[in-house]
This record gives structure tokens, sequence and C-alpha cells, in this order.
């Protein structure tokens, strides 16, 4: 298959219906937000999983 096949939407397929433009600014702070709360999560994850490793590193030094 080729990467048209792949992507192309069947025959028959529907458009998406007209936003206006308050929905549209709607839309785009709410993307914004939850992409803040992802790059935290991230974030987060990487500081502590950076704790764990140093933990084990110096636990394995001590002992």
């Amino acid at each position: 298959m080729s990467k048209t096949e792949d992507s192309a939407p069947a025959t028959g397929a529907t458009a998406a219906p007209a936003t206006s433009a308050a929905e549209k600014t709607d839309l785009a702070s709410a993307a914004r937000k939850s992409a803040g709360k992802g790059v935290w999560m991230g974030t987060a994850v990487g500081i502590g999983s950076a704790a764990i490793v140093a933990a084990l590193l110096y636990a394995r030094k001590k002992g």
C-alpha cells in the first residue's frame, strides 16, 4: 500500500462543520491549556525518574 492509500479517507467522506471565530479561539485556548498540563506532567515524571536514578547510584557507591 502507498502512503496515500493509508491516509486517504473512504469515498463519500463528509466535510467538517464550519466553526465560528469564537469557537476557534476557545479550541485554541483549550489546546494551549491541555498542552501545558502535559508539559508539567512530563517534567514531573522526568524529575522523579532522575531522583530515582540518583538514589540508586548513591546507594550503589555507598554499599
